[in-house]
């Protein structure tokens, strides 16, 4: 009976085993950023393990862990120059770190509202930090066909997302600049996965207030927007 037992137990564990297997994956995100993956061997739509996001095929953009296709544990982004922006524990769903923000960052802050010296007021966070966690929305965008042509040195993008006070992506637009042209292209933020739509908001003296955050970008030859 032992025997017998121990045998259904050994081969509990060995069945476990082979359905988590895994095969690594990778593909490029764009011309200088390549991801690169763990995905369940028996269905490869399933990222589990390891993940990493590296930027020129030298500095990681961000690292961390699936357990059945969801982020667990502490992850760690970065800007293209290697330095730390933020550490991010998604099982405690808790920022660990944010990294101060000076006038270098490519992003800026705007509320509807006079501020005063004496005012205290905190930025919005955006989990995956002011370089990964901003991809999502530059992915989503590519320069029309009709466009193709315009010179990549002489125009430049400025993306503007909204807030609100509760956290969440109100809208996202796409402003292209060349020359004496300019468009604007309203994105459609309904088809970004509900993560990509959740913000800590800004706040005001403790309370929450909408927030606009407007980036410059570059145009990259095949359409799609770079910081």
């Amino acid at each position: 009976m032992k025997a017998i037992t121990l045998l259904i137990v050994t081969l509990f564990f060995i069945n476990a085993a082979l359905a988590q297997e895994t095969v690594e994956r990778g593909h490029k995100i764009n011309a200088h950023i390549t991801e690169k993956l763990t995905v369940l061997k028996s269905d490869k739509s399933t990222r589990q393990g390891l993940y990493q996001m590296i930027y020129d095929k030298t500095y990681a953009l961000a690292n961390g862990r699936f357990e059945n296709d969801k982020k667990v544990g502490i992850w760690r982004f970065y800007a293209p120059d290697g330095h730390l922006l933020q550490n991010y524990d998604y099982t405690k769903k808790e920022f660990l770190y944010e990294a101060p923000e000076d006038t270098t960052s490519n992003l800026r802050y705007f509320v509807d509202k006079q501020l005063t010296d004496s005012d205290r007021t905190t930025k919005p966070l955006k989990i995956g930090g002011r370089y990964f966690g901003y991809l999502p929305y530059l992915k989503l965008f590519r320069l029309p066909a009709n466009l193709m042509d315009i010179s990549r040195e002489a125009s430049i993008a400025v993306v503007e997302l909204l807030v609100s006070p509760g956290g969440r992506l109100a809208y996202f637009k796409v402003t292209i600049y060349s020359g004496n042209f300019s468009k604007t292209f309203n994105m459609n933020v309904n088809v970004l996965p509900e993560e990509d739509k959740v913000f800590v908001p800004a706040t005001v003296n403790g309370e929450p207030i909408g927030c606009r955050i407007v980036s410059r970008c570059f145009i990259d030859d095949d359409g799609t927007l770079i910081f």
